[in-house]
């Protein structure tokens, strides 16, 4: 059965109504610290009673009052009344524990070949402004990069009524080989230089504290902290817009390898000598179902080198109304995108067993790419277990979800600096 697109995040990333930050199972975190356990306990749930924080993390009420109690006196939680039983109206109001939104923000930024997008949240994860900058496609020097950050900052900030200094650290995600611990990214094509320190240059020209990533890892956080992920274990999202990413969660945390540098899906090799990837490689799977992959092939296919001077979003637009008006070659284009995606799906199948994946970009908005026959064709190189395939969901969201991610990262950055004791932060 073709899987229908899930609906718009927005609404549930502004308001989180229910927590944010993944709802992780009692007793599967019992060697972190006990004030992290509970402060991200009450985070996830959004608000929580005292008694529900022991019962979940199965420790004494007393150990749970008295980290509380650190907790607030640290300005990181409050206590927030709830309504009287409203059919007796007797009885004190019962007394939950809640983040303290304003404890800190942090904004988090999207550096994309099409557009900038940033968000700013409260430390509760909700929304509180968000900004979108067009630009012009190409690489950039760093110093460019930097300029374009730094303006897009200002106007996110502008909007949410901050001055700069109100933020407690911004996260940045790029596409491209980012080495997250060390603020480096390897390769980008929103860069013109390779091995370009990002995370000091940014921290520097802002003045905060900046957490850099892979942008198909971002997306991933933001499934993991504010959509379908919150609950699960392991799951692996897709993206397909660019280029194209994969991120992977492994017992509810990102898996990014020894060095940083795992999960490139796009450019796992599907055929020797083939195809040519931006990454300078041949072969690559990105380089048969990126946005810049299918225009190339709707140039030569359907003889268009008239429109060689379009826009890639336009182009492919026109490729998608000529298949759906039924054009042979234009469907073509798309079958042939769409067996080289099942071939990758099948492999992270196989390597992973998630129990979810979600596709995630803007060109999921090109059904033949997760057709019938694509999905059946990833079933039949799936491995022959009797069991079922997992479960594949479609998320054509916009670019503020990768920003969301961004935001996320962030988050994740203040807490635990805030928390975790930096002999273990050392170690993680």
């Amino acid at each position: 059965m073709l899987p229908k697109p899930a609906a718009m995040i927005g609404a549930d990333l502004s308001a989180a109504p229910s927590g944010c930050g993944p709802l992780i199972p009692p007793l599967s975190e019992t060697l972190r610290p006990l004030r992290q356990q509970v402060f991200e306990r009450v985070r996830a749930a959004g608000l929580i009673a005292r008694v529900q924080v022991a019962k979940d993390l199965a420790v004494s009420p007393a150990s749970v009052t008295t980290t509380t109690s650190e907790l607030i006196e640290a300005g990181l939680i409050q206590e927030v009344s709830m309504p009287r039983d409203p059919e007796t109206g007797r009885g004190r109001p019962a007394v939950q524990l809640g983040v303290r939104p304003d404890a800190h923000r942090v904004a988090g930024m999207k550096l994309s070949d099409r557009e900038h997008t940033a968000v700013i949240v409260d430390f509760a994860g909700r929304l509180i402004a968000s900004e979108t900058v067009p630009r012009r496609p190409g690489s950039m020097d760093l110093a460019t990069l930097l300029d374009a950050s730094e303006h897009l900052l200002s106007r996110v900030c502008a909007r949410a009524g901050l001055p700069r200094a109100a933020l407690s650290a911004v996260g940045l995600g790029v596409p491209g080989f980012v080495d997250k611990a060390e603020g480096m990214v390897l390769w980008s094509p929103v860069l013109s230089d390779r091995q370009t320190p990002l995370g000091a240059a940014a921290a520097h020209r802002f003045g905060l504290p900046v957490h850099i990533d892979n942008d198909a890892n971002l997306v991933t956080l933001a499934e993991l902290w504010f959509g379908a992920g919150r609950t699960l274990s392991d799951f692996a999202v897709v993206t397909i817009e660019h280029g194209v990413g994969m991120g992977f969660v492994l017992n509810h945390r990102i898996y990014r390898g020894a060095q940083g540098l795992g999960m490139e899906l796009g450019h796992t090799k599907v055929q020797l000598d083939g195809a040519l990837c931006r990454c300078g490689q041949r072969g690559c799977l990105e380089a048969y179902i990126a946005d810049y992959a299918l225009a190339r092939e709707a140039t030569t296919a359907l003889n268009w080198t008239h429109k060689e001077s379009q826009s890639v979003g336009v182009l492919l637009e026109s490729l998608y109304d000529h298949a759906k008006a039924g054009n042979t070659a234009a469907r073509s284009i798309f079958r042939r995108a769409g067996r080289y995606l099942a071939v990758g799906l099948a492999n992270v199948v196989n390597l992973f067993d998630p129990e979810l994946i979600i596709l995630s970009g803007e060109r999921m908005r090109y059904d033949y790419l997760y057709a019938a026959d694509t999905l059946a064709e990833m079933e039949a190189l799936m491995l022959n277990t009797g069991r079922p395939a997992p479960k594949i969901e479609i998320h054509a969201w916009g670019d503020l979800l990768w920003a969301h991610g961004a935001a996320a990262l962030a988050l994740s950055a203040v807490t635990d600096g805030l928390l975790v004791p930096a002999r273990e932060m050392a170690a993680q």
